[in-house]
């Protein structure tokens, strides 16, 4: 058996798109994917604007926590997928990395965050189709 691909998104403060991005391939992998998510600069918190617009969905960020990237977390990962950490991810060879440019939740309603939410699930969605496809 094949061990199952390993996901890692990376934003600056871990707190709002890549704590969507996680939860969100969490949710539609069911299990056969692996997820982390980490920060260049972690926040103390998740955005709680962004915990509603995942409520919404049905999807529960109150256990989660922003993380501090580290390079074993890079090194683990299969694919690497970045969203405004510029020069702060380390680059490994033979890692894929992904950059989605995507904005900033932080400081936007609920009502700005729905939009990005819902991009975020439409790129997670097509990296999901390509993973399992693969394995």
């Amino acid at each position: 058996m094949t061990a199952k691909p390993e996901v890692l998104f990376v934003c600056v403060h871990n707190a709002g798109r890549s704590q969507m991005a996680a939860a969100l391939l969490e949710h539609h992998a069911q299990g056969r994917i692996v997820v982390r998510s980490a920060g260049s600069a972690p926040a103390d918190d998740i955005n709680p604007a962004v915990s509603r617009a995942m409520h919404e969905l049905g999807l529960d960020l109150s256990a989660a926590s922003p993380k501090l990237l580290t390079t074993d977390a890079v090194r683990a990962a299969d694919v690497v997928v970045t969203m405004g950490c510029g020069d702060a991810c380390p680059v490994f060879p033979g890692k894929r990395y992904l950059d989605w440019q995507l904005d900033d939740p932080a400081g936007k309603s609920i009502d700005e965050i729905r939009p990005i939410r819902d991009e975020i699930d439409r790129r997670i969605r097509d990296l999901l189709a390509e993973l399992v496809s693969s394995t």
